[in-house]
């Protein structure tokens, strides 16, 4: 079969083709001449890193070391043993009545008879770290309180007795503690919210909380909860956070800083837009030390958190039904009743529902300078989020009506993330210029853009001026800030 067209055809076919035979062949060689191994040895397959991640997180999920070893672990298991010996010969609600070193000078020599019959003997500062542990099993909030106490701890998330996860530098990890059993831990939850007056139980399954020092903390209970009381801490830092302190961490840029801090000092009405955990109650702390501290400041939330940088301060706290469904006091109904109570700012922990109306009206009616939070990504979904909470009620007016209610209203949006590394950033700031149409107009005064990330995972990018007149200047010429405000934004 030397002969026929049609076996010399395919034969061509099969021949791979010289470089010089394919057009541009010099400047463009077939892929099959790179050399993809340069060092020699055996050949490597091509692959990215973050491909990499990828194979090995489909491969199987990352060993979590639990800690669960060493000093801590000995000593909660000699507690295990002690505590119920200890509570046979302790009078609970007497000890109840003492303090925590009142408690622990009760409890020594009792400590001791009772590790005389176990037969253990503890050093000086095993005894030390078990008297600690025993204080805070009966006054205070058992294994939560070592986590507690960590300033390097920002969350903590308790899923059932065995399992407790802790964020640590915006980085999620096990932690070492576990609760008794089920019982355990459930009363730790009631003895939370019980201090600030709710409660929690098979017919009340959720409750909101706070701690002392102004943690947030949630708890959902079984039915509704599948592994058993589970209770979310939100800590705060003891030390009030600055925007100066802010943009030292990296979350934003000199103009940036300097732009907030005019904002607030002239009395602009600010939203702060962000998802869970991005620092949006951090930035509304931060902006309310710019208010003036002659100005009468109301703060509306359903669990007071906002810690408030300012002499003239109220706080006020939503409250939720009793037993038989009655006598819940809302958000809007609490800014309602802040409106007859001669505020100078309003400003709302988070708005969710229709309570978006009776702040925009605020707003509007010599308010100025009222702040609040609200869960969204952009600023473009946070006036539409808006938008959505007013008609969610039984506010009966037009959507064109509403979106120019919200663009008369508010200045300026601030947009928070938590990037994937752990780190929270401004990522916008825009303003709200006006309608046109049936549209709101914005304009961006700062975006940050994300550049790369370096070995360590850390994300990298700039903060990018809009380089744009910003329209709430007449507001900063009031004040006596145009010049500098002008002067960051471009």
């Amino acid at each position: 079969m030397s002969g026929g067209g049609a076996p010399a055809s395919s034969t061509q076919r099969a021949e791979p083709a010289a470089p010089s035979a394919v057009p541009g062949g010099e400047q463009f060689p077939p892929i099959e001449s790179l050399d993809l191994n340069p060092g020699g040895g055996a050949p490597q397959p091509v692959q990215s890193d973050a491909m990499t991640r990828l194979a090995e997180r489909a491969a199987g999920s990352a060993e979590v070391n639990a800690g669960g070893e060493g000093f801590e672990a000995s000593v909660h298991k000699i507690k295990e043993q002690v505590l119920p010996r200890l509570l046979e010969r302790v009078d609970p609600e007497a000890a109840a009545t003492l303090n925590k070193e009142e408690l622990t000078e009760e409890f020594r020599p009792i400590i001791l008879e009772v590790l005389a019959e176990l037969k253990l003997t503890l050093n000086r500062r095993e005894q030390f770290a078990l008297e600690k542990v025993l204080v805070d099993e009966l006054l205070g909030f058992g294994p939560l309180e070592e986590l507690l106490s960590d300033p390097d701890i920002s969350d903590i998330m308790v899923n059932g007795p065995m399992q407790t996860y802790v964020e640590k530098k915006g980085k999620l990890q096990l932690s070492g503690i576990q609760f008794r059993d089920e019982e355990h831990l459930f009363q730790i939850a009631q003895r939370i919210v019980n201090q600030v007056g709710r409660r929690v139980d098979q017919t009340t399954p959720l409750a909101d909380a706070r701690l002392k020092d102004g943690s947030r903390v949630n708890v959902i209970v079984p039915p509704l909860s599948l592994r058993g009381t589970a209770i979310s801490i939100r800590k705060f830092s003891e030390k009030p956070i600055t925007i100066d302190m802010l943009k030292g961490f990296g979350s934003m840029s000199e103009g940036m800083a300097t732009v907030l801090k005019i904002a607030g000092a002239s009395r602009m009405n600010i939203v702060i837009s962000g998802g869970t955990g991005s620092g949006k109650t951090t930035m509304l702390n931060a902006l309310s030390k710019m208010i003036d501290p002659g100005e009468r400041v109301l703060t509306i939330e359903d669990a007071a958190e906002l810690r408030l940088q300012q002499p003239h301060w109220l706080p006020l706290e939503t409250r939720p039904p009793n037993l038989e469904g009655d006598g819940a006091i809302t958000i809007g109904d609490l800014v309602k009743n802040a409106l007859r109570m001669r505020p100078d700012r309003i400003i709302l922990g988070e708005i969710r529902g229709a309570e978006c109306f009776d702040l925009l009206a605020a707003m509007n009616t010599g308010h100025d300078g009222s702040m609040c939070t609200l869960h969204s990504n952009s600023p473009r979904e946070c006036l539409g989020r808006m938008e959505n909470m007013i008609l969610m009620g039984d506010i009966k007016i037009p959507k064109e009506a509403i979106s120019k209610q919200i663009a008369d209203s508010v200045d300026m949006i601030v947009q928070v993330k938590r990037l994937r590394d752990g780190s929270r950033r401004t990522t916008q700031i825009t303003e709200v210029i006006g309608m046109e149409g049936d549209v709101i107009v914005t304009q961006d005064l700062f975006k940050f853009e994300y550049r790369d990330e370096d070995a360590d995972g850390k994300i990298q990018g700039e903060w990018v001026s809009g380089s744009v007149r910003p329209y709430t200047l007449e507001k900063a010429r009031q004040f006596g800030f145009d010049q500098p405000y002008l002067e960051a934004c471009l």
